[in-house]
């Protein structure tokens, strides 16, 4: 039945608003679930949203309605996420039941992978005659798939809700439990009207609705007895919601490592023909160099790990490419590798010049300037790729303190991390936040992976790949591992909003308007307003090139 179809039947008590994105497979149980009501058919309508669907939803939902008796409407979407379908069901509903002469009807929203208990809407009505205006009902995993999730990811979903609990109750006391989530919202016709409806976010619209009736004045009402149970699927069609606190979860209790489980002998075991490239960019970092190859790369290579040692070096003036060739490094200056695209404009150009001349199979970059080597650094990024076929990317982590003179101060290296690159993580890309190390340096990945990426040629490089990384792969192809403790040279504070700049700019190119970034100019007040330039450019994906070009004939 078409909305503008409708005859002279009584009005509903309810109208029931399911955006759905591809739910093929979970909207009969949906509509099922919703059969069952205990008021009755008669006393409910369905508004399905066909957020645009390209599976059969629309001819399940319609055949499943057909034969349960449901009376079902549906709404094409525009496919801008979950909360602009929400809201495009909820406005319709809305229309429906205040033109029907019901402000005090019943617009009830719930998800297409989730089944409403049987007195779901009975429950609802009966608060909203004791006086209730927004209804937050219960919103609980299926208990079968529940106990499907590892426990740790249990554990951490309990504590969260107890935390979210804690914080309700400062300002609701007599709160039931803490969800506001659109797998179970309710609220009267003329109070969606009278704080300007949801807001077409999305994701995450159900927390700024909440938000908004609070601003409004309206309390929720967040009722035990209205419960709902949902799908513990962690692919979910929002970029933000359940289903991504799960994947986050679960990424976290089976997709971190320690270096110390991938010892030498059992990686030369399981290495077979794969080759490994090991490249080290550098600059001034003589003091430190030998001492990072000697200490991290020759006990491996001892094993036949390691089948290429690379350092590109920026010419460095303290003496760096000598060290290193003396160390047994294959050294490059970066200028000469790819000279056809003028000299190098950062770290991140250095690397994607050195992943032209990579020849492994597997490449490692490991920073030059660690003061203190260990093994463990290469191990742990090789083992979990040499041991598991799945994975595309390995990120390493450490503990990074910050010496101040003769202190040390635990946990206060990586200001740009902690400052920048991890809000921005948390704000735009949550299923990366689990990461402690999003821009170590030190990480490895398959060369085809690496070579289908562009390379943001200054200190955005390293958010850059894994963002890139993560839309390519999925979260479950990318893993992290605990290389143990890393002690780097720290820069000036003032030297890291520079870096900073590049980590934001690279993050906003990457972001779902597609931002522009113009510039690269870098005002330094304390300097009298002295501009310097800070790259931001990026190059192309090595295997978008028609001619991948690699060394000059002056390489040394």
């Amino acid at each position: 039945m078409a909305l503008s179809d409708r005859d002279a039947t009584p009005a509903p008590l309810c109208v029931v608003v399911i955006p759905a994105r591809d739910e093929e497979a979970s909207i009969g149980a949906c509509l099922g679930a919703l059969s069952a009501q205990s008021i009755g058919r008669g006393g409910f309508e369905i508004i399905l949203v066909l957020d645009a669907c390209v599976d059969r939803t629309e001819r399940v939902a319609r055949r499943v309605a057909g034969e349960l008796g449901l009376t079902l409407d549906t709404i094409p979407g525009a496919g801008e996420g979950a909360g602009a379908a929400r809201r495009l069901g909820m406005e319709a509903a809305a229309a429906q039941l205040i033109a029907a002469g019901r402000p005090d009807g019943l617009i009830a929203c719930t998800d297409a992978d989730s089944r409403p208990a049987p007195d779901w809407l009975e429950r609802q009505l009966d608060h909203l005659r004791g006086g209730a205006r927004a209804i937050a009902g219960l919103v609980e995993i299926d208990p079968d798939e529940l106990q499907g999730l590892a426990a740790g990811v249990r554990r951490r979903r309990e504590r969260n809700a107890s935390d979210r609990l804690s914080r309700v109750r400062q300002t609701d006391p007599a709160a039931a439990h803490h969800h506001f989530a659109g797998a179970s919202i309710g609220i009267t016709a003329g109070t969606y009207r009278q704080v300007g409806g949801l807001e077409p976010l999305s994701a995450l619209e159900d927390q700024a609705f909440a938000s908004r009736l609070d601003a409004h004045g309206v309390p929720i009402l967040r009722a035990a007895d209205v419960r709902v149970l949902t799908s513990a699927r962690s692919r979910g069609r929002a970029s933000r919601g359940l289903a991504v606190d799960l994947e986050v979860s679960s990424w976290l209790e089976h997709r971190r490592y320690r270096a110390a489980d991938f010892p030498a002998e059992r990686l030369a075991a399981i290495k077979g023909s794969r080759s490994v490239s090991v490249v080290i960019p550098t600059k001034s970092c003589a003091t430190t160099i030998g001492a990072v190859i000697g200490r991290t790369v020759a006990p491996l290579a001892e094993h036949d790990l390691v089948d290429q040692l690379l350092v590109i070096d920026a010419d460095s003036p303290d003496g760096t490419a000598e060290a290193a060739q003396a160390a047994g490094a294959q050294v490059l200056q970066q200028d000469e590798v790819q000279p056809e695209r003028g000299p190098a404009l950062g770290k991140g150009d250095a690397m994607w010049r050195a992943l032209s001349v990579a020849t492994g199979d597997l490449v490692c970059f490991l920073d030059g300037d660690t003061g203190d080597p260990h093994p463990h650094h290469l191990q742990g990024l090789l083992g979990p790729l040499l041991s598991d076929p799945e994975l595309r990317l390995v990120k390493g982590s450490f503990a990074r303190p910050l010496s101040s003179g003769p202190h040390s101060l635990a946990d206060e290296g990586g200001r740009v991390t902690e400052l920048m690159a991890r809000p921005l993580l948390n704000l735009h890309e949550p299923r990366l936040a689990g990461f402690t190390q999003p821009l170590a340096g030190e990480f490895a990945a398959r060369r085809e992976l690496l070579q289908a990426l562009s390379f943001p040629v200054g200190y955005g490089v390293e958010i850059a790949i894994l963002i890139d990384a993560l839309r390519r792969e999925g979260l479950d192809a990318l893993a992290e591992s605990d290389l143990g403790q890393r002690q780097n040279r720290h820069q000036p504070l003032r030297a890291l909003g520079e870096m900073a700049y590049a980590v934001l700019a690279a993050v906003e190119r990457r972001l779902p308007a597609g931002r522009n970034v113009i510039g690269g100019a870098y005002l330094r007040p304390w300097e009298d307003g002295r501009v310097v330039p800070v790259p931001v450019q990026e190059r192309p994906p090595l295997a978008s090139l028609p001619h991948r070009q690699g060394l000059s004939a002056g390489v040394r």
